[in-house]
């Protein structure tokens, strides 16, 4: 077995840090964090609780960021001295605790580079995801379920704050819909790489034969917007339904029709809320979503762009899918896009994102995405 180098593992750290710390321009951003402390410091800050709350959001994640690159450069620097007593003393101990700490620094740096990477026009937004069940019946509203599962426990991992919208249940098992809001600094230019139709290949839980099922989901990932961006929208145009919310809830939430749905008729465009307790605050919110689709839609200036916009296929089916999760007669979860994979199904499943987000990311940069 090789002897690991150390020289050069711990150069290629350094050269990796300064490549983030230049990218990320440490300079600005303590400029920023000055100016976003200048701003959580004024008075009547708290009237206007919305605002107030992104503004401490964001000298939260500012001064996180800073900390982190700090942290990394300190930890550099420590490695390297570890190594050098290690060998002048012979401690082979020393020198294994060096070689795991180097492998911690790598990943620390590679969470980091891949903000670098994100200057898209809305990366730094929070974001506002819908799973939908498609092809495979009951096995593809299971899944539509597991993924649901996925990504609230990638948004834990990360310390992002997620909040269920809107879910609509399946019949026997699953999920046919769901919305969450991801309310943290880049979550949209992070999680729209996961938009598009994943697909899942078992053994069905649901048949009796216990034969091999394929079924399919789609990610549909917006942005969500500022509210002083306007997005005029004729009333005429909105048509409300409410409903009584489904699932599991306490008395209030099952009892009365406080749930909401909007359909833009011009465009087609459906946006539901079941999450507030009362119906003005689940239409407040479904008005949000519709803006942010309206929005991007406008953007794009020709309406027949409004099917890439919302980021969902209308055959969610084979042919389109953007991920394969397979977990018979092999485990493997595959990236159609990059060639990604990772035999450790259960470790994607509670939310090891990561490596896919990064390796599309670092792909999407140069080029070399392949077709889907």
């Amino acid at each position: 077995m090789a002897e690991f180098d150390f020289t050069q593992a711990i150069g290629e750290a350094r050269a990796k840090y300064e490549s983030i710390a230049k990218a990320l321009d440490v300079d600005r951003l303590k400029a920023d964090i000055k100016d976003l402390e200048t701003q959580a410091a004024a008075p009547g800050l708290w009237d206007d609780p919305e605002n107030a709350q992104k503004i401490t959001s964001r000298l939260s994640a500012a001064e996180s960021q800073l900390k982190r690159l700090n942290s990394a450069s300190q930890r550099i620097d420590d490695v390297e001295t570890l190594v050098e007593l290690g060998r002048e003393e012979g401690d082979q101990d020393s020198l294994d605790e060096a070689q795991s700490e180097i492998g911690e620094i790598q990943k620390d740096l590679d969470q980091m580079e891949i903000q670098t990477l994100l200057d898209g026009e809305y990366d730094e937004r929070s974001a506002v995801v819908t799973i939908r069940s498609g092809a495979g019946g009951v096995d593809a509203a299971d899944f539509a379920q597991m993924l649901l599962r996925m990504y609230l426990r990638y948004c834990e991992r990360n310390g992002f704050k997620a909040k269920v919208m809107d879910t609509s249940y399946a019949e026997e098992a699953g999920i046919k819909s769901a919305t969450f809001q991801v309310d943290a600094p880049y979550a949209y230019g992070r999680l729209s790489v996961e938009g598009g139709t994943h697909r899942l290949v078992r053994i069905s839980p649901f048949d009796a034969n216990a034969r091999r099922q394929t079924s399919f989901s789609s990610l549909e990932v917006m942005p969500e917007l500022d509210n002083n961006i306007n997005i005029e929208i004729n009333p005429a145009d909105i048509e409300m339904q409410v409903y009584r919310s489904s699932g599991a809830g306490g008395q209030h939430i099952n009892k009365t029709s406080s749930a909401v749905r909007l359909i833009h008729k011009p465009t087609g465009i459906v946006t539901t809320c079941q999450t507030q307790r009362s119906q003005l605050q689940n239409r407040e919110y479904a008005m949000e979503m519709m803006k942010a689709k309206l929005y991007q839609i406008a953007l794009q200036q020709h309406k027949d762009k409004i099917d890439d916009i919302k980021g969902v296929q209308n055959e969610i089916a084979w042919g389109h899918q953007i991920r394969s999760y397979v977990f018979m007669p092999y485990t493997l979860v595959k990236d159609n896009r990059t060639g990604y994979e990772s035999s450790n199904v259960q470790a994607v499943m509670d939310g090891d994102l990561d490596g896919f987000i990064f390796a599309y990311l670092k792909a999407a940069s140069r080029g070399e995405l392949k077709e889907d």
